[in-house]
């Protein structure tokens, strides 16, 4: 089934992002708010009501990259947020760039299930903090930009030794 409530809840997160169009901190708050909690709810209730699908296992993280990319590039525009920190902040997006590429080139693309990680789920709440912080313009430390880059890396390596288990059951 393609159009269930959980798609939905994930294909709200488009329209919310174009929030950011408006330069207003309790707008943009409230879009991210309701980002975070569609995020929380989508895949909560697809797995409650057995409603998973191939659509929904694509359309959630596609939503989540949507809103964070648009939020992050009306922010650096309006110079509130530096080139290197918004590539720090999507460094987890490389990683996983990276890693489908490492499949294409293996041949293994079609073997390997893509499926949430926990680096990913820790990434993701972190920018919907960071945007709200930074709606508000607050000064964001440099660590947390660094933290960014080591959640990617992780998921690289989570990616990977996933990748290793799925090879190991096909052996």
């Amino acid at each position: 089934m393609i159009v269930t409530f959980s798609n939905l809840l994930s294909f709200l997160r488009g329209p919310l992002a174009l929030i950011f169009i408006i330069d207003n901190p309790y707008y943009r708050s409230l879009a991210i708010i309701l980002a975070m909690a569609t995020d929380s709810l989508d895949g909560y209730l697809a797995r409650k009501y057995h409603k998973t699908s191939q659509l929904g296992a694509f359309l959630d993280p596609l939503m989540d990259k949507f809103f964070v990319f648009f939020a992050v590039c009306m922010i650096m525009t309006e110079g509130n947020l530096k080139l290197w920190e918004a590539l720090a902040l999507i460094s987890r997006d490389f990683a996983v760039l990276i890693f489908g590429l490492y499949l294409a080139l293996r041949g293994t693309w079609s073997n390997f299930q893509f499926r949430s990680i926990w680096s990913g789920k820790i990434t993701t709440t972190l920018q919907f903090f960071v945007l709200l912080g930074l709606t508000f313009h607050i000064s964001m430390p440099l660590y947390i930009f660094w933290c960014f880059i080591v959640l990617g890396i992780l998921a690289l390596f989570e990616l990977y030794f996933i990748e290793q288990q799925i090879v190991r059951q096909l052996d």
